[in-house]
């Protein structure tokens, strides 16, 4: 792996850990020529698993995509990247066991349902863009909707 502060091609693990309920590994790296250190994290690729957008057509799957999105949500929010990270596993373990498709209609829900029960601020704030806010209405509509649950 090269080390990301000067280009050298060689680095040595200091040190590895499991993560995220063995989904992952955290790999501690320190570059042989400069001495920096830097943490790489290791995990299964999705490469599979393909998203139907509304259009129909389709895509493949883009953890990143997710992973900014739950980031904006959860901007000044008291979480952390770690529990993001977590929360984006639960959700693409969930989607890969029910099979090598899923609509972008049903990420944007779960994600939300799971949001719900996290921080609600984080929940109004996706929603928002998920669903397409346009008016102060909408926002006051899915706060009562909330308020409910």
């Amino acid at each position: 792996m090269k080390c990301p502060k000067c280009w050298y091609q060689a680095t040595r693990v200091l040190d590895s850990r499991i993560i995220d309920e063995g989904m992952a590994i955290r790999r501690r790296r320190e570059c042989e020529k400069c001495w920096y250190r830097f943490t790489t994290f290791e995990r299964p690729a999705i490469s599979e698993l393909v998203v139907i957008k509304k259009d129909g057509s389709t895509q493949p799957y883009d953890r990143q995509k997710i992973r900014k999105g739950l980031l904006l949500a959860f901007a000044k929010r008291p979480i952390s990247l770690a529990d993001i990270e977590k929360i984006i596993s639960e959700l693409e373990s969930k989607w890969v066991w029910e099979g090598k498709e899923i609509s972008s209609t049903r990420i944007g829900e779960d994600i939300l349902e799971k949001l719900k029960d996290i921080d609600p601020v984080a929940y109004v704030r996706f929603a928002s863009v998920y669903k397409a806010f346009d008016s102060l209405e909408d926002f006051a509509r899915i706060l009562q909707e909330n308020e409910k649950n």
